[in-house]
This record gives structure tokens, C-alpha cells and sequence, in this order.
């Protein structure tokens, strides 16, 4: 009974972390004051890095939502890296005029190791920032303004927001949208204002002093949290840039997801191990960025968390152990937080009431995503790269 207590009473503990996190940043936020950023003489540079393996289907639409951004041509450039393809990938980016190389190490693929790939073959002092984006995504007009408007970047890392362009094709696209937006409006905002680093996907732009300071050491199969962990322990600011906005395929059926999936949970876990002891040490952040540090890290996402409280509470009512009622209490808390979140974003959101019907899809999608969480665990320590399945979309504007 008593090892009971003590497994509730973990996970407990470890779900409750995001919610501690943001309500000291609730109490912090009437002492802190936004920071005025300087003004720029003139607009960064940027090379936007676009590494794709096998894109043919979608990469003729991201190239052509970089060449319609509003933001003049002298000022960007974009470079496409054609890992170990072998499809027309390379064909279709030299036909759009963009830069292409073509890498062949099929020892090594992935993308991590193609972003590492190109660094090294890149001249960074002609620019500002580098922002990498996926081969399947389409960037907003505004995208490379939404950037600029955080100038001068060269020192910074800047995050931007990672909105889903499928949003109506099914219950699981709807939710992916709503959750995009709990993601990248409001917790990161809430960050953003307490001066905590905010957690990088798709869309992210490297400043070349963090760059040249630093490198690009992230080579596991979620490289995005592991390039989050290692540049909050060097005390970096990743910094929030919702006014940048890119959109990505959500995958719209559970099939299509499996492997994405897996891969984020085994990655995450895998980055957890490695990096959380070396945060905790870490002296170049305060305590609050390690306690936020540790929940993201910790976090299993919206459906995995309510299916993990679930279980724990069937465990509870069930075996009665010492202190029932304040663990399940403890459960319930950080899923009110979830809620609140998921209503704000829904309310704000396109098709209020439609939305809110696809979460009748929830659990199920709960069930599903508890089995993705068990079979990542036989991925943790792999580095392997799987890409995950893409279907073709309808033409369309970045800003649609």
C-alpha cells in the first residue's frame, strides 16, 4: 500500500510541475516589465534552411511560400539540402531557383545530421540568422517580419508559431490546432513575460553568434529537445516570436501518426535522461528556468497526461491507499490547467463549436496515445530516423 502512495504520489508530483511553473509566473508577472527592443538600422539577414529527404510531394509549396514572403529579396536567401533522396526533390528545388545541394551518406540520414551537414558548408557571416523549416511546411507572408521584429537576432534564438494548416480534415487535426495554439499563444506567452526559454519545433531561427558560439550538437531523433536542453543550460534566451508563423500538415489519421508519435515520446525521454541532471547543475539559469526546464521535459502532452490520470485514479478508487483523496486530488489539479488552456485556445479559435465536438474523439485518441507511450519506450538509446507519412494537399496561400 505504502509503495503505492509513493508511485501516485511520483507521477503526481512529476504532472504537477507545469502547473507550479506557470503560477509562479502568474505571481511573477506584475513585477516584470517587457523589454523595449532596440531598434535595428536595417532588416536581418536571413538563409532560411529547408533539409528534406524524399519531399517531392510537398516541397514545390514550402519554396514557393519563401519565394512570397513580404520581406525584400536582397535580405534572404534559402538553401535546400537533399538528404540521400531518391525521388525529385533536387529537381524540383533547382526548378523553383533556390540553391540545392544534394548529400549522399546513407550511413548517417536524418535530419539532424543534414542540418550539421549544411552548417558546415555554410558561410555565417553573411548573415543574421539561420531558421530551419521542414520540406512540408508553408510559411506566412509576414514570416520573415514577424522575425525581424525581435532584430537585432544574431545573439538570439527565436521560436516561432507553429500552426496546424489541415486544421478541418478530421477530429484529429481539429485537436492538433487547438493544441498548437494552448502551445504557442498562451503557455509561451506566459514564458515569454517571465523571460523563460520556450521550447523549439519547426520554424526556429539560430542566431550566427548563438551559432558560432555554439554549434549544432543535437543529432537524436528529437533534436528539438535536445537543442531546448542544451541552450537553457548554456543560459541562451529562446525567446518567443508568435508574429512568425509557419503551418504544417497535422496527420489526420492515427496510421498516418504512429511513428511521429513514438518518435517524440522516445525522444523526449531519451533528452530527459541525458540533460535533466546537467540542468539542474546548470549555473548560468535561476531556479525557476530549471523548474520550467524540468516540467517541459517531464510533460507528456495533453492526451498521454489525461490518460496516464486516468489510470491513476482507476488505482486509487480501487486500492484505497493512505492519503487517496489528497493524491487524487493532486491528479486533478494539473488537468484543470490543461482544460483551461484547450477552452481559451478553442474559444479564439475558427469554428468554436466544431472544434470543441471533435474532443468527443478524445478519448479514444487517449487510449490510442497511452499504447504510442509504451512502444516508445523500445525506442529510447535508438537513432534511428523514421520519416512519418505526408498526403498531398490542396494548393493554397501561406496565410490562408
Amino acid at each position: 500500500m505504502i509503495l503505492v502512495t509513493i508511485t501516485l504520489g511520483t507521477l503526481a508530483l512529476l504532472l504537477l510541475l507545469p502547473l507550479v511553473s506557470d503560477l509562479i509566473a502568474l505571481a511573477r508577472l506584475p513585477l516584470r516589465r517587457r523589454r523595449a527592443e532596440p531598434a535595428g538600422s536595417e532588416l536581418p539577414r536571413l538563409l532560411f534552411l529547408v533539409p528534406a529527404h524524399d519531399e517531392e510531394l510537398l516541397i514545390g509549396r514550402t519554396l514557393l511560400s519563401l519565394q512570397q514572403l513580404d520581406y525584400p529579396a536582397d535580405r534572404y536567401d534559402v538553401l535546400v539540402v537533399a538528404d540521400n533522396c531518391t525521388d525529385r526533390t533536387a529537381e524540383i528545388a533547382r526548378n523553383t531557383g533556390v540553391t540545392c545541394l544534394e548529400r549522399h551518406e546513407p550511413t548517417l540520414r536524418g535530419k539532424p545530421r543534414t542540418i550539421a551537414w549544411a552548417l558546415e558548408r555554410i558561410d555565417l557571416a553573411g548573415y543574421d540568422g539561420v531558421v530551419i523549416t521542414d520540406a512540408d511546411s508553408l510559411l506566412d507572408p509576414g514570416f520573415a517580419r514577424g522575425l525581424a521584429a525581435h532584430a537585432p537576432i544574431e545573439g538570439k534564438v527565436l521560436q516561432c508559431y507553429n500552426d496546424v494548416e489541415n486544421r478541418t480534415d478530421s477530429a484529429l487535426t481539429r485537436m492538433g490546432a487547438v493544441f498548437s495554439a494552448v502551445r504557442c499563444v498562451l503557455m509561451n506567452e506566459l514564458k515569454a513575460r517571465n523571460g523563460l526559454n520556450i521550447p523549439l519545433g519547426n520554424g526556429l531561427c539560430l542566431g550566427t553568434e548563438v551559432l558560432g558560439k555554439y554549434g549544432w550538437n543535437a543529432f537524436s531523433i528529437c533534436e528539438d529537445w535536445e537543442l531546448y536542453a542544451q541552450l537553457t543550460g548554456y543560459g541562451v534566451r529562446l525567446e518567443n516570436a508568435t508574429g512568425a508563423r509557419i503551418f504544417s500538415q497535422e496527420t489526420r489519421s492515427l496510421r498516418q501518426s504512429s511513428t511521429q508519435r513514438q518518435r517524440w515520446a522516445a525522444g523526449k525521454i531519451l533528452v530527459l535522461r541525458q540533460y535533466g541532471a546537467k540542468l539542474l547543475r546548470s549555473r548560468r539559469i535561476g531556479l525557476h528556468q530549471k523548474l520550467d526546464a524540468l516540467a517541459e521535459l517531464t510533460a507528456p502532452g495533453p492526451a498521454v497526461h489525461l490518460g496516464l490520470v486516468a489510470l491513476a485514479l482507476a488505482v486509487d478508487y480501487t486500492v484505497s491507499p493512505p492519503f487517496a483523496h489528497g493524491l487524487a486530488l493532486a491528479l486533478l489539479l494539473p488537468l484543470a490547467r490543461t482544460a483551461l488552456y484547450s477552452a481559451l485556445a478553442i474559444a479564439r479559435g475558427p469554428e468554436p463549436v466544431r472544434t470543441a465536438l471533435a474532443f468527443l474523439y478524445l478519448p479514444f485518441y487517449t487510449a490510442w496515445r497511452l499504447g504510442i507511450q509504451a512502444l516508445a519506450l523500445t525506442m529510447v538509446g535508438s537513432s534511428e530516423w523514421i520519416r512519418t507519412a505526408r498526403h498531398r494537399a490542396a494548393p493554397r496561400q501561406a496565410g490562408g
